[in-house]
C-alpha cells in the first residue's frame, strides 16, 4: 500500500479533515501518532512538526493553550534503519510546550503488533494527564521525565523530574548507555540514589553522553513509585 505523496504529506489532510471544526468549541487534544514518521527522511524533522502542529492548532482555534495531550508511540520490532528513538525523543521534547501531556507506552507494546490490544493502560495514563493539565488534580500523571545530566567520576549522573521512589521494574536497572568522545554507546551498570540514576561502563572510563530506552523495542524498566515508566531518552539534548 503506497498512497501518493500528497495523500500524507505535512498538512495535506488538514482542509479536509481538521479546518471544518475550528469554528466549533474544543476542549483539548488526544493525539495517538508518530509511527509513520519513523523513516530517516523524515524523523529528523518530527521534533519541529509536532510543536509547529500543536501551535498551529491553538491558533486555528483562538482559545489559548487548550490541553494537548498524546502518546509517545509505543515498543515494536520495526525495520532496522527505522528511527524510533529519535521520534520518541522529538515527541518528549513537545513537552516545553504549555499544557502539554505524554503518555509513555513503552512497557505495555506488542513487539509483533504494530497495533498493541492493551488500550486500557494507554486510556488510564491519558486520564492521568487530564487529571492534572485539565482539571487541576493533584495527581502524578507521568513516570521520569529526564532534567539534566551531570558528571561524576568515571560516571554521570541523570537527573529526573517526577522521581519520587524511582524504582527498577525488575531485579536490577536496565535500558542505559553510555558513550565517550568517540560517541560509540556501550550498556551501562545502573544504580538508583534518590531522584537521580548513576551510570557508568568500563567500555567507556569518561562518559559523556546517556540514552535510555534507545531502541524500536527496548528493554528499559525504571518507574516511579505509581509504577509509571520513564520516557526514553538521549542526553545532552
Amino acid at each position: 500500500w503506497r498512497p501518493d505523496f500528497a495523500a500524507w504529506a505535512p498538512a495535506a489532510l488538514y482542509n479536509g479533515m481538521i479546518a471544518p471544526l475550528t469554528s466549533f468549541a474544543i476542549r483539548g487534544v488526544i493525539w495517538y501518532q508518530g509511527e509513520a514518521n519513523s523513516g530517516p527522511d523524515r524523523a529528523p524533522l518530527y521534533a519541529r512538526l509536532f510543536r509547529t502542529l500543536i501551535r498551529d492548532w491553538r491558533q486555528a482555534w483562538s482559545e489559548g493553550d487548550f490541553p494537548f495531550l498524546f502518546v509517545q508511540i509505543a515498543n515494536w520490532n520495526t525495520a532496522a534503519e527505522d528511527l524510533w528513538p529519535d521520534v520518541r525523543d522529538a515527541q518528549r521534547q513537545a513537552l516545553v510546550l504549555k499544557n502539554t501531556g505524554m503518555a509513555v507506552t513503552i512497557d505495555i507494546g506488542d513487539p509483533v503488533d504494530i497495533h498493541p490490544k492493551n488500550k486500557q493502560d494507554v486510556g488510564l495514563r491519558l486520564a492521568l494527564a487530564a487529571r492534572a493539565i485539565t482539571y487541576g488534580e493533584k495527581v502524578e500523571w507521568p513516570g521520569p521525565l529526564y532534567r539534566q545530566v551531570t558528571q561524576e567520576e568515571h560516571a554521570l549522573r541523570v537527573w529526573f523530574d517526577h522521581a519520587n521512589g524511582l524504582t527498577a521494574k525488575g531485579t536490577e536497572l536496565t535500558g542505559f548507555e553510555v558513550a565517550g568522545e568517540d560517541g560509540k554507546y556501550s550498556a551501562a551498570e545502573a544504580r538508583i540514589d534518590g531522584a537521580s540514576v548513576v551510570v557508568s561502563s568500563s567500555a567507556a572510563p569518561k562518559p559523556v553522553s546517556v540514552r535510555y530506552g534507545w531502541a524500536a523495542n527496548p528493554t528499559c524498566n525504571l518507574a516511579n513509585r505509581e509504577g509509571l515508566p520513564a520516557s526514553p531518552f538521549e542526553a545532552p539534548e
